[in-house]
């Protein structure tokens, strides 16, 4: 008797459990725009040194993106005030206070 309850009490955490994870697409679009297959949506700070000493803009920005192979990108002002978190699949244009870009990084 107590073997029956313990085994139906570990099917219904076990379905439970199995119903809260989270794996795979809902069905729904991604707004996040497709990344090349080579590094998996990773960014490569490399890709976009040609933004080095240009003005910052929203087409330089999607341009050094796509060029970096990331999913997503910001413009860094000096007084920005951003999270400590690094996010593999993010660029990062550093402006100067005249809008210039001085330094690229992912994260």
């Amino acid at each position: 008797m107590f073997r029956t309850r313990a085994s139906l009490a570990t099917l219904l955490v076990a379905s439970v459990l199995a119903g809260c994870s989270t794996g795979g697409s809902s069905g729904g679009s991604s707004s996040a725009p497709a990344a090349p297959a080579d590094n998996h949506g990773r960014c490569e700070a490399s890709g976009a040194d040609f933004t080095i000493g240009k003005p910052a803009s929203p087409a330089l920005l999607e341009q050094a993106r796509k060029a970096s192979g990331s999913q997503m990108a910001r413009i860094l002002t000096p007084h920005d005030v951003i999270t400590l978190e690094y996010r593999s699949e993010r660029l990062n244009l550093n402006v100067d206070d005249k809008g210039v870009v001085t330094r690229v990084n992912c994260g």
